[in-house]
Parts: C-alpha cells; structure tokens; sequence
C-alpha cells in the first residue's frame, strides 16, 4: 500500500476528513507496525471556527496547526487523553482533522496490552483510545506524516461514498455557538468501531 502524500493533505479540510475514511493509520514501535483503518474523523477550520484551537489565535499549543500540511498535531485533553489530528490546507491557516476512530488491523495483541481488560470492539473507539492503543502521545506532535517511519498513513481499499454519514461534531457545548451543529464530523455508517451512531447521512 503507497502512503498518503503532500497532494493529500494540501486539500480543503472537509473533503480530507471524508477521503481519510477508510484510509490505514500505522504507527510504528520497535520495528512492529500496528494499524487501523480510519473510520470516523472530524474537521477544524480556521480562526473562525469558534470550536478550532485556532479560534483565539495562534498559540504555543496550537502552532502546529499552522505549519506545513501533512503534519501530526498531538494533544492533551481532560489530563488523561491524548488525541491525533492530521494539518490540512496551506501553512500559515490553521485546519486539522481529528481522527476520532479506527477499526483495528495489524499489532492487536499490542493494543491488547495497552488497553488492558478492554474488548476488541472498545479498543480504539474514541480519539483518546486510539492513541492510548497505539501509543501516540507529546512525542509525535509535528511529526511530518509524509516522511516519518514511525507514524503515517497508507492507502487502503476504497470507501463506497453511500456508507459516508455525517452529523455536528462530538463534545462541543453551547458557548461555541453555530460550530457546535455544522455536520464536521463523518463517519462509516453501521461500523462497529465508530464512536457514536446517531448521525445522519449527508
């Protein structure tokens, strides 16, 4: 399988959060790759997206956002997650999709481990639990996803686009206004391994 190159990322934010459904998340530890297939994400666009980490500006936390595309933007939330975003678009405007969920592939006795006393169907349900699975943390962020041996994504078998659902974006409150209902975040309807299923199509 051929890795997704600058051409993929470079694309509008939206049309990239739909292409990375079905696309191969690897990460790579000591030689032995583990992976999944991408079947739920969620995308950031811009200052002006009052749900971005670039609605107040650019910031030490956020500077990756607004880098080159093709880069992996970590970070940590309610001080026990970590979560995964790939840039988009051109360096100096700040979008990035959050890869909410994968359906587990390669190294599952590794994520297994990591995961410990959860099912198969739980492991990587959730931008937290994939990266606890695969163990994505600080260490990655900024990572160039087109070059990087430890962490990039692939090619895999093409998503049928009727199977592509979209609703509002998960764990958004009120105090971002609109953004808390723009249909940001799409999904493989009726995959077990997508973190929530009350969507609609679209």
């Amino acid at each position: 399988m051929s890795r997704l190159n600058l051409a993929f990322y470079r694309d509008d934010t939206l049309q990239v959060a739909r292409a990375l459904l079905g696309k191969r998340l690897v990460r790579v530890i000591d030689g032995r790759r583990q992976s999944g297939v991408i079947v739920e994400s969620e995308a950031y666009i811009g200052e002006a997206d009052r749900a971005s980490h670039a609605a107040h500006g650019r910031t030490r936390r956020n500077e990756v956002m607004y880098g080159p595309p093709g880069r992996a933007y970590v970070y940590f939330i309610y001080g026990m997650y970590w979560c995964l975003n790939v840039v988009t678009e051109e360096a100096g405007f700040p979008a990035a999709v959050l890869v909410r969920a994968l359906e587990p592939l390669e190294g599952v006795d590794l994520m297994r481990a990591r995961r410990a006393g959860r099912p198969d169907h739980e492991l990587t349900t959730g931008p937290g639990k994939l990266c606890a699975a695969l163990g994505i943390d600080r260490r990655l962020n900024g990572v160039d996803l087109t070059s990087s041996e430890e962490l990039f994504l692939e090619d895999d078998v093409p998503v049928d686009p009727n199977r592509i659902a979209a609703s509002p974006r998960i764990g958004l409150n009120d105090k971002v206004g609109s953004a808390a209902v723009v249909p940001w975040r799409v999904y493989l309807a009726g995959n077990r391994f997508v973190s929530a299923q009350k969507a609609r199509r679209g």
